[in-house]
């Protein structure tokens, strides 16, 4: 059982850029989990303050 695709190196430098790239996708993906959460926050508060009364009104089950 020949397993030729896998590669792993001798030299453990060869990991770095890989790891930089890892570590860059990993701190763009919290950023943007963290923009869409504020989004969303920011667009409940002015759905809150457009239609106060309708929200105030809704049955518990559709809250």
């Amino acid at each position: 059982m020949h397993m030729e695709f896998l590669y792993f190196p001798e030299d453990k430098s060869e990991y770095i850029p890989s790891l930089i790239m890892l570590s860059l996708f990993i701190i763009g993906a919290i950023v943007t989990v963290y923009i869409f959460y504020k989004k969303s926050k920011k667009d409940v508060e002015q759905t809150h303050k457009e239609y106060p009364k309708h929200i105030e009104n809704q049955p518990d089950d559709e809250k």
